[in-house]
Protein backbone atom coordinates (compact mmCIF):
# COMPACT_ATOMS: atom_id res chain seq x y z
CA UNK A 1 0.00 0.00 0.00
CA UNK A 2 1.45 3.18 -1.26
CA UNK A 3 1.48 6.25 1.63
CA UNK A 4 -0.20 9.55 0.81
CA UNK A 5 3.83 10.71 1.66
CA UNK A 6 5.62 8.92 -1.03
CA UNK A 7 3.37 9.99 -3.94
CA UNK A 8 4.72 14.14 -2.67
CA UNK A 9 7.54 16.08 -5.07
CA UNK A 10 10.35 15.64 -3.41
CA UNK A 11 10.91 19.39 -3.09
CA UNK A 12 8.28 19.39 -1.33
CA UNK A 13 8.94 16.69 1.25
CA UNK A 14 12.07 17.85 1.65
CA UNK A 15 11.21 21.37 2.97
CA UNK A 16 11.67 22.33 6.62
CA UNK A 17 11.22 25.20 8.66
CA UNK A 18 13.96 27.86 8.44
CA UNK A 19 16.23 28.89 11.18
CA UNK A 20 13.97 31.69 11.78
CA UNK A 21 11.26 29.35 12.30
CA UNK A 22 13.04 27.00 14.37
CA UNK A 23 13.74 29.75 17.16
CA UNK A 24 10.47 31.35 16.56
CA UNK A 25 8.50 28.31 17.05
CA UNK A 26 10.81 27.28 20.10
CA UNK A 27 10.15 31.13 22.30
CA UNK A 28 6.48 32.46 20.39
CA UNK A 29 4.56 33.47 22.76
CA UNK A 30 6.54 33.64 25.50
CA UNK A 31 5.89 36.29 28.27
CA UNK A 32 8.34 39.16 27.78
CA UNK A 33 10.13 37.60 24.38
CA UNK A 34 12.13 40.73 23.14
CA UNK A 35 11.09 39.50 19.21
CA UNK A 36 14.21 40.62 16.95
CA UNK A 37 13.79 37.15 15.42
CA UNK A 38 11.59 38.57 12.62
CA UNK A 39 11.04 41.59 10.34
CA UNK A 40 8.41 44.11 12.10
CA UNK A 41 8.59 46.36 15.30
CA UNK A 42 6.50 46.61 18.18
CA UNK A 43 3.96 49.71 16.72
CA UNK A 44 0.54 48.76 14.88
CA UNK A 45 0.17 49.86 10.95
CA UNK A 46 -0.82 53.53 11.50
CA UNK A 47 -3.99 54.78 12.30
CA UNK A 48 -4.80 56.23 8.81
CA UNK A 49 -4.36 53.55 6.78
CA UNK A 50 -6.26 51.08 9.32
CA UNK A 51 -8.94 53.83 9.00
CA UNK A 52 -9.34 53.02 5.52
CA UNK A 53 -9.54 49.42 5.91
CA UNK A 54 -12.01 49.53 8.34
CA UNK A 55 -14.24 52.12 6.38
CA UNK A 56 -13.94 50.06 3.26
CA UNK A 57 -15.37 46.86 5.29
CA UNK A 58 -18.13 49.12 6.36
CA UNK A 59 -18.51 50.34 2.78
CA UNK A 60 -19.25 46.48 1.88
CA UNK A 61 -15.91 45.78 0.10
CA UNK A 62 -15.58 42.31 1.04
CA UNK A 63 -16.37 40.72 -2.56
CA UNK A 64 -13.90 39.37 -5.36
CA UNK A 65 -12.75 41.84 -7.46
CA UNK A 66 -10.08 41.47 -9.98
CA UNK A 67 -7.35 39.65 -9.28
CA UNK A 68 -4.70 41.35 -10.67
CA UNK A 69 -5.76 44.21 -8.17
CA UNK A 70 -8.19 47.15 -7.51
CA UNK A 71 -8.04 49.19 -10.47
CA UNK A 72 -7.98 52.00 -7.56
CA UNK A 73 -4.64 50.84 -6.27
CA UNK A 74 -2.64 49.52 -8.90
CA UNK A 75 -3.29 54.01 -10.71
CA UNK A 76 -2.42 55.02 -6.85
CA UNK A 77 0.58 52.72 -7.25
CA UNK A 78 1.08 53.99 -10.71
CA UNK A 79 1.59 57.21 -9.56
CA UNK A 80 3.36 56.43 -6.33
CA UNK A 81 6.23 54.72 -8.64
CA UNK A 82 6.09 57.58 -10.85
CA UNK A 83 6.81 59.86 -8.10
CA UNK A 84 9.23 58.22 -6.14
CA UNK A 85 11.42 57.23 -9.33
CA UNK A 86 10.05 59.86 -11.53
CA UNK A 87 9.47 57.44 -14.75
CA UNK A 88 6.51 56.67 -16.30
CA UNK A 89 5.05 53.10 -15.56
CA UNK A 90 2.06 51.89 -17.20
CA UNK A 91 -0.55 49.84 -14.84
CA UNK A 92 -0.63 47.01 -17.38
CA UNK A 93 3.10 45.78 -15.74
CA UNK A 94 1.53 45.87 -12.37
CA UNK A 95 -0.02 43.01 -10.18
CA UNK A 96 -1.25 42.64 -6.54
CA UNK A 97 -1.80 39.10 -6.14
CA UNK A 98 -1.31 39.02 -2.18
CA UNK A 99 1.75 39.26 -0.13
CA UNK A 100 5.19 39.87 -1.48
CA UNK A 101 6.11 36.24 -0.93
CA UNK A 102 3.74 35.31 -3.13
CA UNK A 103 4.96 37.69 -5.75
CA UNK A 104 8.45 36.40 -5.56
CA UNK A 105 6.67 32.68 -6.55
CA UNK A 106 4.86 34.74 -9.04
CA UNK A 107 8.39 35.52 -10.49
CA UNK A 108 9.72 32.17 -10.22
CA UNK A 109 6.58 30.36 -12.15
CA UNK A 110 6.97 33.32 -14.96
CA UNK A 111 10.51 32.56 -15.46
CA UNK A 112 11.91 29.43 -14.60
CA UNK A 113 11.58 25.71 -15.45
CA UNK A 114 13.25 22.95 -13.78
CA UNK A 115 17.29 23.00 -14.12
CA UNK A 116 17.34 26.44 -14.99
CA UNK A 117 20.50 28.39 -13.58
CA UNK A 118 19.91 31.04 -11.16
CA UNK A 119 22.48 33.32 -9.10
CA UNK A 120 21.10 34.57 -5.83
CA UNK A 121 23.41 37.07 -3.90
CA UNK A 122 23.78 36.30 -0.42
CA UNK A 123 23.24 36.68 2.69
CA UNK A 124 19.31 36.26 1.55
CA UNK A 125 16.69 36.16 3.06
CA UNK A 126 16.17 32.24 3.58
CA UNK A 127 12.40 31.98 1.96
CA UNK A 128 14.10 32.62 -1.27
CA UNK A 129 16.11 29.56 -1.08
CA UNK A 130 12.83 27.57 -0.91
CA UNK A 131 11.34 29.65 -3.65
CA UNK A 132 14.30 28.50 -6.35
CA UNK A 133 14.22 24.86 -4.75
CA UNK A 134 10.66 24.60 -5.55
CA UNK A 135 10.70 25.62 -8.99
CA UNK A 136 14.02 23.05 -9.25
CA UNK A 137 16.30 25.49 -10.15
CA UNK A 138 20.24 24.52 -9.93
CA UNK A 139 21.36 27.75 -7.74
CA UNK A 140 24.89 29.24 -7.62
CA UNK A 141 25.62 31.98 -4.47
CA UNK A 142 27.69 34.89 -4.55
CA UNK A 143 27.99 36.33 -1.03
CA UNK A 144 28.68 40.01 -0.56
CA UNK A 145 31.88 40.49 1.35
CA UNK A 146 32.80 42.17 4.52
CA UNK A 147 35.26 45.07 4.01
CA UNK A 148 36.33 48.13 6.05
CA UNK A 149 33.23 48.34 8.56
CA UNK A 150 30.62 47.75 5.77
CA UNK A 151 29.07 45.45 3.06
CA UNK A 152 30.67 44.99 -0.57
CA UNK A 153 29.72 43.14 -3.66
CA UNK A 154 31.96 41.84 -6.14
CA UNK A 155 30.97 42.33 -9.94
CA UNK A 156 33.49 40.38 -10.64
CA UNK A 157 32.10 37.39 -9.46
CA UNK A 158 29.02 37.62 -10.51
CA UNK A 159 29.87 38.06 -13.80
CA UNK A 160 31.69 34.95 -13.38
CA UNK A 161 29.25 32.86 -11.24
CA UNK A 162 26.81 33.68 -14.84
CA UNK A 163 26.68 30.72 -17.15
CA UNK A 164 26.00 30.75 -20.82
CA UNK A 165 22.55 29.15 -19.91
CA UNK A 166 21.56 31.11 -16.59
CA UNK A 167 18.67 32.20 -16.55
CA UNK A 168 17.90 34.61 -13.68
CA UNK A 169 19.64 36.80 -10.99
CA UNK A 170 18.00 37.20 -7.62
CA UNK A 171 19.31 40.73 -5.89
CA UNK A 172 17.75 41.90 -2.43
CA UNK A 173 18.31 45.54 -2.34
CA UNK A 174 18.40 46.74 0.83
CA UNK A 175 19.37 43.77 1.95
CA UNK A 176 17.78 41.31 4.55
CA UNK A 177 19.92 40.61 6.25
CA UNK A 178 23.37 42.92 6.01
CA UNK A 179 21.22 46.07 5.22
CA UNK A 180 23.57 46.60 2.19
CA UNK A 181 22.44 48.74 -0.82
CA UNK A 182 23.62 48.82 -4.66
CA UNK A 183 24.95 51.41 -5.85
CA UNK A 184 23.69 53.44 -8.97
CA UNK A 185 26.27 52.61 -10.85
CA UNK A 186 25.82 48.82 -10.07
CA UNK A 187 22.06 48.99 -11.06
CA UNK A 188 23.14 49.79 -14.53
CA UNK A 189 26.08 47.37 -14.61
CA UNK A 190 24.01 44.29 -13.85
CA UNK A 191 21.28 45.56 -16.03
CA UNK A 192 23.31 45.63 -19.15
CA UNK A 193 25.06 41.91 -17.90
CA UNK A 194 21.32 40.60 -17.58
CA UNK A 195 20.68 42.45 -21.40
CA UNK A 196 23.83 40.96 -22.72
CA UNK A 197 23.98 37.20 -21.42
CA UNK A 198 19.80 37.09 -21.90
CA UNK A 199 18.91 36.54 -18.35
CA UNK A 200 15.57 37.97 -15.91
CA UNK A 201 16.72 40.37 -12.78
CA UNK A 202 14.56 39.78 -10.27
CA UNK A 203 14.94 42.45 -8.07
CA UNK A 204 13.43 42.77 -4.67
CA UNK A 205 13.37 46.21 -3.26
CA UNK A 206 10.68 45.58 -0.27
CA UNK A 207 13.22 47.57 2.12
CA UNK A 208 13.10 50.44 -1.17
CA UNK A 209 12.31 53.05 1.53
CA UNK A 210 14.00 51.95 4.31
CA UNK A 211 17.09 53.55 3.99
CA UNK A 212 19.11 56.29 6.12
CA UNK A 213 21.09 58.40 4.26
CA UNK A 214 18.16 59.93 1.01
CA UNK A 215 14.71 58.86 0.72
CA UNK A 216 14.66 56.15 -1.83
CA UNK A 217 17.13 53.29 -2.56
CA UNK A 218 18.31 52.90 -5.89
CA UNK A 219 16.03 50.78 -8.08
CA UNK A 220 16.51 49.04 -11.80
CA UNK A 221 13.28 50.99 -12.29
CA UNK A 222 15.19 54.03 -12.26
CA UNK A 223 16.88 52.82 -15.49
CA UNK A 224 15.32 50.08 -17.38
CA UNK A 225 13.05 50.35 -20.10
CA UNK A 226 9.64 48.77 -20.28
CA UNK A 227 11.23 45.79 -22.46
CA UNK A 228 14.00 45.44 -20.54
CA UNK A 229 14.63 41.85 -18.58
CA UNK A 230 13.61 43.10 -14.67
CA UNK A 231 10.83 41.93 -12.14
CA UNK A 232 10.83 44.50 -9.34
CA UNK A 233 9.28 42.75 -6.01
CA UNK A 234 8.02 45.11 -3.81
CA UNK A 235 5.38 45.43 -0.96
CA UNK A 236 3.77 46.97 1.79
CA UNK A 237 5.17 45.42 4.64
CA UNK A 238 8.30 47.30 5.73
CA UNK A 239 8.09 50.55 4.65
CA UNK A 240 4.25 52.06 6.27
CA UNK A 241 4.42 48.63 8.87
CA UNK A 242 1.57 46.70 7.16
CA UNK A 243 2.94 43.36 8.04
CA UNK A 244 0.15 41.29 8.54
CA UNK A 245 -1.53 42.34 5.49
CA UNK A 246 0.03 40.61 3.40
CA UNK A 247 0.08 42.98 0.24
CA UNK A 248 2.72 43.28 -2.27
CA UNK A 249 3.32 43.97 -5.82
CA UNK A 250 5.33 43.19 -8.93
CA UNK A 251 6.41 45.34 -11.84
CA UNK A 252 6.40 42.74 -14.86
CA UNK A 253 8.24 43.70 -17.69
CA UNK A 254 5.73 45.53 -20.52
CA UNK A 255 3.16 43.17 -22.50
CA UNK A 256 2.18 40.39 -20.10
CA UNK A 257 -1.14 41.94 -18.75
CA UNK A 258 -3.58 39.14 -19.60
CA UNK A 259 -0.92 36.81 -18.64
CA UNK A 260 -0.71 38.62 -15.28
CA UNK A 261 -4.50 38.36 -14.76
CA UNK A 262 -4.64 35.03 -15.78
CA UNK A 263 -2.20 33.86 -13.13
CA UNK A 264 -3.21 35.79 -10.86
CA UNK A 265 -6.52 34.01 -10.67
CA UNK A 266 -5.09 31.22 -11.00
CA UNK A 267 -2.43 32.05 -7.65
CA UNK A 268 -4.42 33.46 -5.32
CA UNK A 269 -7.82 35.13 -7.15
CA UNK A 270 -6.52 38.55 -5.91
CA UNK A 271 -5.14 40.45 -3.09
CA UNK A 272 -7.97 40.86 0.38
CA UNK A 273 -10.41 43.10 -1.22
CA UNK A 274 -10.93 45.75 1.73
CA UNK A 275 -6.84 45.50 2.82
CA UNK A 276 -6.59 47.49 -0.91
CA UNK A 277 -8.11 50.32 0.40
CA UNK A 278 -5.76 50.62 3.08
CA UNK A 279 -2.44 49.98 0.86
CA UNK A 280 -4.22 52.77 -1.55
CA UNK A 281 -3.98 55.14 1.54
CA UNK A 282 -0.64 54.32 2.34
CA UNK A 283 0.82 55.11 -1.80
CA UNK A 284 -1.02 58.75 -0.97
CA UNK A 285 -0.15 61.92 0.69
CA UNK A 286 -1.23 59.99 3.78
CA UNK A 287 1.35 57.51 3.59
CA UNK A 288 4.48 59.72 3.10
CA UNK A 289 4.91 61.24 6.86
CA UNK A 290 4.40 57.48 8.11
CA UNK A 291 6.94 56.58 5.88
CA UNK A 292 9.46 58.96 7.49
CA UNK A 293 8.20 58.62 11.18
CA UNK A 294 9.65 54.88 10.69
CA UNK A 295 12.38 55.61 8.98
CA UNK A 296 13.41 57.73 12.03
CA UNK A 297 12.62 55.19 14.38
CA UNK A 298 14.72 52.51 12.78
CA UNK A 299 17.66 54.67 12.29
CA UNK A 300 17.35 55.42 15.84
CA UNK A 301 17.29 51.76 16.55
CA UNK A 302 20.64 51.23 14.93
CA UNK A 303 22.11 53.80 16.86
CA UNK A 304 21.06 51.59 19.91
CA UNK A 305 22.89 48.90 18.07
CA UNK A 306 25.91 50.28 17.50
CA UNK A 307 26.08 51.78 20.65
CA UNK A 308 25.55 48.91 22.17
CA UNK A 309 27.26 46.17 19.73
CA UNK A 310 29.89 48.80 17.98
CA UNK A 311 32.32 48.67 20.59
CA UNK A 312 32.32 44.91 21.84
CA UNK A 313 35.55 42.96 21.70
CA UNK A 314 33.57 39.58 20.84
CA UNK A 315 31.42 40.91 18.57
CA UNK A 316 32.16 42.41 14.70
CA UNK A 317 29.26 44.49 13.28
CA UNK A 318 29.13 46.05 10.23
CA UNK A 319 27.02 48.78 9.79
CA UNK A 320 23.90 49.09 7.37
CA UNK A 321 22.98 51.23 5.03
CA UNK A 322 19.28 50.33 5.07
CA UNK A 323 16.43 48.23 6.06
CA UNK A 324 16.16 47.41 9.72
CA UNK A 325 18.80 44.94 10.61
CA UNK A 326 22.04 44.38 12.19
CA UNK A 327 24.35 41.30 11.04
CA UNK A 328 26.93 40.95 13.27
CA UNK A 329 29.63 38.42 13.59
CA UNK A 330 29.88 36.51 17.03
CA UNK A 331 33.56 35.79 17.45
CA UNK A 332 34.58 31.82 18.95
CA UNK A 333 30.42 30.99 17.81
CA UNK A 334 29.94 27.78 15.17
CA UNK A 335 26.54 26.96 15.69
CA UNK A 336 24.39 29.68 14.97
CA UNK A 337 21.15 27.89 15.90
CA UNK A 338 22.17 26.80 19.45
CA UNK A 339 23.50 29.92 20.19
CA UNK A 340 20.15 31.43 19.20
CA UNK A 341 18.16 29.15 20.83
CA UNK A 342 20.28 29.27 23.94
CA UNK A 343 20.03 33.16 23.95
CA UNK A 344 16.58 33.00 23.73
CA UNK A 345 16.65 30.20 26.62
CA UNK A 346 18.04 32.08 28.70
CA UNK A 347 17.61 35.70 28.20
CA UNK A 348 14.26 35.28 26.21
CA UNK A 349 15.62 37.42 23.73
CA UNK A 350 14.87 36.09 19.89
CA UNK A 351 17.25 36.43 17.56
CA UNK A 352 17.94 34.90 13.79
CA UNK A 353 20.89 31.80 13.45
CA UNK A 354 22.95 33.09 10.31
CA UNK A 355 23.16 29.97 8.75
CA UNK A 356 19.49 30.07 7.70
CA UNK A 357 20.75 33.53 5.59
CA UNK A 358 23.00 31.18 3.14
CA UNK A 359 26.40 29.88 3.51
CA UNK A 360 29.40 31.43 5.01
CA UNK A 361 27.13 33.08 7.67
CA UNK A 362 27.65 30.27 10.28
CA UNK A 363 29.30 32.93 13.06
CA UNK A 364 26.61 35.68 12.22
CA UNK A 365 22.95 36.35 14.09
CA UNK A 366 20.42 38.56 12.56
CA UNK A 367 18.80 41.27 14.81
CA UNK A 368 16.06 43.54 13.69
CA UNK A 369 15.86 46.85 15.26
CA UNK A 370 12.52 48.24 14.23
CA UNK A 371 11.11 47.96 17.68
CA UNK A 372 10.87 51.14 20.27
CA UNK A 373 14.73 52.37 21.16
CA UNK A 374 14.11 51.48 24.88
CA UNK A 375 12.80 47.88 24.73
CA UNK A 376 15.66 47.19 22.42
CA UNK A 377 18.07 48.48 24.40
CA UNK A 378 17.40 45.96 27.00
CA UNK A 379 17.45 43.01 24.76
CA UNK A 380 20.79 43.95 23.64
CA UNK A 381 21.61 44.13 27.02
CA UNK A 382 20.69 40.98 27.30
CA UNK A 383 22.41 39.94 24.71
CA UNK A 384 25.84 41.01 25.09
CA UNK A 385 25.40 39.52 29.07
CA UNK A 386 24.74 36.31 27.18
CA UNK A 387 28.00 36.58 24.57
CA UNK A 388 30.10 37.87 27.76
CA UNK A 389 28.78 34.60 29.41
CA UNK A 390 29.52 32.15 26.72
CA UNK A 391 31.71 33.07 23.86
Amino acid sequence: MVSGKALLRGEFGALEDSGIGKVVRRGFGRPGVFPLWIGEGDRPTPAPIREAAKQALDDGHTFYNIPRGRMELLDALRAYLERIYDVPIDPGRLVVPGSTMLCLNFAAQMVLEPGDHVVVVTPHWPNVLSVLEMAKADITFVRQEAREGHWHLDLGKIEAACRPGTKALYVNSPCNPTGWIMPPSMVRTLLDLGRERGFMIFADEVYHRNVFDGDVAPSFLDVATPDDPVISINGFSKAWAMTGWRLGWLVAPAGLEHQLSAYSTVLNTGATSFAQFGAIAALGDTGEPIVRELRDQYREGFEVVRRRLGQHPKIELREPEGAFYAFPKIKGMTDSLAFCQQLLDEENVGTAPGYTFGPGNEAHVRLCFAMSAERLDEALERLVRFVDRHC
